[in-house]
């Protein structure tokens, strides 16, 4: 079975970091190994992180891509899965990784995102997260799309792939505080195929609920597309704010 480490960037997700492990602590088989990377929170996440009994490192600069990277340099395991604190995995979570990737056409794997919050699921926009998986890379890297197999993955649905050949790409870029897991897709094509798993993981709708479903999608989209005509995605952080 695939050794698989599971590394968790946070900062302050005290209301849903404890959530999130318990579902980890039920994975059967279990993971190799469980990372909280940690930005400097101010609230109880270091905590929550040390009860739960998962390893925690903690950066001196807090950014997704600077904690991911923080968190795979110390990880042992032969596939890397990345995981939002928001975000709730399959139970069999090892055993589907396992799966894709002993398959070696394939390099890096994620999941369909459910988006959902306390007492609603966002059907609109989870749908439309599985399609720009698909179109946003058929419009703007037609050429990996259909010879490489691209696909775009996005933090919320969970990616995976092998760990030497996320380092042999370079990792996430640290220059980027957004869109780091589709770069990091772009990077991984030339592996092999990017594959939208058939299953489902569960995250949440924060984000969606503060801003509003039109507001949202048009931030989404906007985001989306402005970085694939190559704007930079320093830029484009502007307008997508931390929530939490």
């Amino acid at each position: 079975m695939t050794r698989v480490s599971i590394v968790i960037p946070t900062l302050n997700e005290a209301t849903v970091l404890a959530r999130t492990l318990r579902h980890i602590s039920t994975l059967h088989p279990p993971a190799w190994e469980v990372w909280v990377v940690d930005g400097g929170s101010q609230d109880q996440t270091i905590e929550i992180a040390h009860a739960a009994g998962v390893k925690v490192r903690s950066c001196e600069r807090a950014g997704r891509s600077i904690q991911l990277n923080a968190g795979a340099e110390v990880a042992s395991g032969d596939a890397l899965c990345f995981v939002h604190a928001d975000t709730l995995v399959p139970d069999d979570l090892v055993a589907l990784i396992a799966t894709t990737l002993s398959d070696p056409r394939v390099a890096c794997g994620g999941f369909i995102s459910l988006m959902t919050g306390t007492d609603t699921i966002r059907w609109g926009i989870s749908l439309h997260n599985v399609l720009k998986t698909y179109y946003a890379p058929l419009l703007f890297r037609p050429h990996l799309f259909f010879g490489k197999g691209l696909r775009l993955l996005f933090g919320d649905q969970v990616i995976f792939c092998r760990r030497h050949q996320f380092w042999d790409c370079g990792g996430f870029d640290p220059r980027l505080p957004i869109m780091e897991e589709a770069d990091l897709c772009l990077k991984l094509t030339r592996y092999g195929r990017i594959r939208l798993v058939n299953r489902v993981v569960h995250s949440s709708d924060r984000r969606v609920a503060r801003w509003g479903a039109f507001k949202a999608n048009v931030i989404y989209l906007s985001i989306g597309f402005l970085w694939a005509l190559g704007v930079p995605a320093p830029f484009l952080k502007r307008f997508y704010e931390d929530i939490r």
